[in-house]
């Protein structure tokens, strides 16, 4: 359970910062974003990131649990499965968080 706990307290700031995005604070996001973004889009490309953050979040608490439950039960399909879960929470909460520093920034970098 122990090896589990920094995992599931990552998905939880991942979340926090992602809500607190989803509102329209971007100072969490890093401040070349942040210069590029306007006052007009702030919100929509805050909300954006945002839901991409609490994604990748909510899949890491899952992958979080998962390990936890797998140290219990001694089933490596559950380790398989919770990877797969965190990989594509990732993959998903990036694309969207890209997307809207593509469409909000002209650029991801």
């Amino acid at each position: 359970m122990q090896s589990a706990i920094p995992t599931i307290a990552l998905g939880i700031l991942l979340i926090v910062l992602g809500y607190f995005n989803t509102k329209g604070n971007i100072t969490a996001i890093h401040s070349y974003h942040r210069k590029r973004v306007t006052e007009e889009d702030r919100i929509p490309f805050g909300k954006r990131v945002g839901i991409g953050n609490i994604i990748i979040g909510i899949a890491i608490i899952i992958y979080g649990a998962i390990f936890w439950i797998n140290e219990l039960l001694k089933n490596d399909i559950l380790n398989i499965v919770g990877i797969v879960i965190m990989l594509l929470g990732l993959a998903i909460g990036l694309a969207i968080s890209f997307s809207a520093m593509i469409k909000y920034n002209k650029g991801i970098f």
